[in-house]
């Protein structure tokens, strides 16, 4: 009997610690939303975390307190009410908000996009401690709900979609610092000579960057090129986008010397349908 009566004190006290942390948790969250904009990675945690608090309050009071069988019927009810309320904020919040959330392969990163559903307005965040995040830009078109995510290096996420007038994007988030030696860095600069992969060769030139796939190559001029970071760019057409180049991680630009570059690059093409990357190694230097 004793040891019952210590092993729920210990219980009591678990379920009290955990109720009153993540009490406090939600009340910083608050303040920090309303002052910083710091969101929860996923808007529907929040309520997941009252109705965890909810389950904990209501258990612990059922083991310190004898209560009557008027409060043993009311307080179950009461419990459920609020649990109820809180998974009909969840569906509201999940039918305003759609979220995009995709874990890299090595579980350090974490893509998070927002997209609110009434007016297609689509936000890329930061993400803190996997648990937050802070708005960093808006994706410029306003996109219909479709995302495609594919992680081409560890701190590479290509993210493919669809805008509402039916043109096809790429938006590349890119995450932590390869230490090049230099503060910024130009991709395509980067890219200088020529580049082969399995049926499928790009060749940097004055004028812009040539990808050939299957024996037919399309320029791309820098004007149509858009970077992200330091470690990926975008070829356009037409202001739609069509392949995503990005440096993998044991790529050395050698820019600052004459040697040529080192490593592997990878060619991802846009498209909403399954498809692979491909690695490119290094295969001749520029001809101009």
């Amino acid at each position: 009997m004793k040891s019952r009566t210590k092993l729920t004190k210990i219980l009591t006290g678990v379920l009290l610690t955990i109720a009153v942390g993540l009490f406090c948790m939600q009340a910083a969250y608050l303040l920090f939303h309303t002052r910083f904009e710091v969101e929860y990675t996923d808007l529907r945690l929040f309520y997941v975390i009252n109705i965890i608090i909810v389950v904990c309050l209501t258990v612990s009071l059922f083991l310190v307190f004898r209560m009557s069988k008027i409060w043993k019927i009311i307080l179950p009810v009461l419990a459920v009410g609020l649990m109820t309320f809180q998974i009909v904020m969840m569906m509201n919040q999940n039918d305003r908000v759609h979220h995009v959330v995709s874990l890299s392969p090595d579980l350090k990163q974490m893509l998070v996009l927002k997209e609110d559903v009434e007016t297609g307005q689509s936000t890329y965040y930061r993400t803190r401690y996997g648990l937050f995040a802070r708005p960093q830009e808006n994706l410029p078109y306003e996109t219909k709900g479709d995302f495609k995510v594919k992680w081409l290096e560890d701190d590479v996420a290509a993210v493919t979609y669809q805008a509402a007038d039916g043109t096809l994007h790429q938006y590349i988030g890119t995450y932590g610092y390869r230490d090049s030696g230099i503060s910024y860095s130009y991709v395509s600069s980067s890219l200088s000579g020529k580049w082969r992969g399995e049926n499928v060769q790009v060749t940097t030139t004055p004028e812009g960057i040539i990808v050939e796939d299957a024996g037919k190559p399309q320029l791309y001029p820098y004007d149509d090129i858009v970077q992200f970071g330091t470690l990926a760019i975008v070829l356009t057409n037409q202001d739609e986008a069509e392949w995503t180049i990005a440096l993998n991680e044991n790529f050395a630009s050698h820019s600052n010397d004459p040697d040529p570059p080192e490593g592997e690059i990878t060619l991802y093409e846009a498209s909403m349908e399954e498809n692979e990357p491909v690695t490119l190694e290094y295969a001749e230097s520029p001809e101009f």
